[in-house]
């Protein structure tokens, strides 16, 4: 296959190397998976209550969050260089290895997530015998969606290297 225009611009847009600051160490890159969490919270929440009807206020709210939104979303993929957003004839051999360790892990995570949830229902059932409405059906299986689409990301995020700082090298002994 060959690199495309748009693969050689994406890759361009991914590498900006002014763009790295933002997420040099890993206490910065901490720091912006968490609000992208948070952001993706409240943006879940406030979809699902205008769908549900929520007060005239909510698709105005979720607008002002959808742009802080998508910056944490960029600077989390200029973090990963565009490890999972970029097609993978434009990556090397060993972001194609790391591409896939990442899924796997996210995968193992979100497999987790839907063993824990469905003992806990489970459970909560069997032992305390709550029952469950279903109106809670859509936006747990909802929010079980989005978290399987985000964690992918966040993962990669929280597993990039910190750069190796950039000063002259010095022989020892001099």
């Amino acid at each position: 296959m060959t690199v495309t225009r748009h693969d050689r611009r994406m890759y361009e847009i991914m590498n900006k190397p002014g763009a790295q600051g933002l997420s040099r160490t890993a206490g910065r890159r901490r720091a912006w998976v968490a609000a992208h969490v948070v952001l993706t919270v409240a943006a879940e929440a406030l979809w699902l209550g205008s769908v549900f009807g929520g007060p005239v206020w909510v698709p105005f709210a979720l607008l002002a969050v959808v742009v802080p939104w998508c910056v944490a979303m960029g600077v989390i993929n200029g973090a990963t260089r565009g490890l999972l957003q970029l097609r993978g004839r434009v990556l090397d051999e060993r972001q194609l290895v790391e591409r896939d360790r990442v899924r796997s892990v996210a995968h193992r995570i979100t497999l987790g997530l839907l063993f824990a949830a469905a003992a806990g229902t489970g459970l909560a059932m069997w032992l305390a015998d709550v029952r469950f409405d279903g109106s809670l059906l859509f936006p747990a299986l909802f929010a079980l969606l989005v978290t399987h689409w985000m964690l992918p990301a966040w993962v990669a995020c929280l597993r990039v290297q910190d750069d190796l700082p950039d000063e002259d090298f010095e022989p020892v002994g001099n």
